[in-house]
């Protein structure tokens, strides 16, 4: 088995070839497995940290974990899906064994980092930041289903259908988390929305 946390991504959206070193791993070609490895991991690790709620560390042990499970289960993959969704579902099931053994206590950092309001001065710079800090306030504050499909829809840019397959829910009941979600987002962020000019 190759070792998916020393390894260096190169793409976040894999390559070309990953047919033929998906099927050189399903051959039992470590190598192989290990250039997968390094093609998705940006995103497994992406998609973990969002679900640990920004725990590097806890993410980065779910992430190796992640990888060791696909391994194992390489020859059970047949195609229905991209590889990478496969393992964002692999990943977001790791995550929900390891919720439930913590019984839901996952060791967090979102509140010690954002703080509170924050106190921005007249730089475009911290515009931005406090913008991004109200995004991720907002974020935070969706109830789970709405948050989780967002995220995996707009930041891991999975369709829909990739969507319901990862968190294991119908497509319909994913489209209604996103437009609930959405809707809440501008209502939360209606102060950043560009002011309206009345016409004379």
């Amino acid at each position: 088995m190759p070792s998916p946390a020393r390894a260096e991504p190169t793409s976040a959206d894999g390559g070309d070839d990953d047919p033929s070193l998906l099927a050189a791993a399903q051959r039992g070609d470590a190598n192989a497995f290990g250039q997968l490895v390094m093609r998705h991991q940006s995103t497994v690790r992406r998609q973990l940290r969002h679900l640990v709620r920004g725990s590097d560390a806890v993410a980065d042990e779910l992430a190796q974990d992640t990888f060791v499970l696909a391994w194992r289960r390489i020859g059970e993959f047949r195609g229905e899906a991209r590889l990478s969704t496969w393992l964002h579902r692999v990943a977001y099931r790791r995550y929900l064994m390891h919720r439930r053994s913590e019984a839901g206590r996952i060791e967090t950092t979102d509140e010690s980092r954002a703080g509170g309001a924050a106190d921005t001065g007249a730089t475009g710079i911290d515009i931005d930041v406090a913008r991004r800090l109200d995004v991720e306030r907002a974020l935070a504050g969706l109830p789970e289903a709405q948050r989780l499909a967002l995220f995996h829809c707009f930041q891991l840019d999975l369709s829909h259908e990739e969507a319901a397959d990862v968190l294991g829910m119908p497509v319909g009941t994913l489209k209604s988390h996103v437009a609930r979600g959405k809707a809440r987002l501008r209502e939360a962020l209606a102060a950043w929305a560009p002011a309206r000019t009345e016409r004379p």
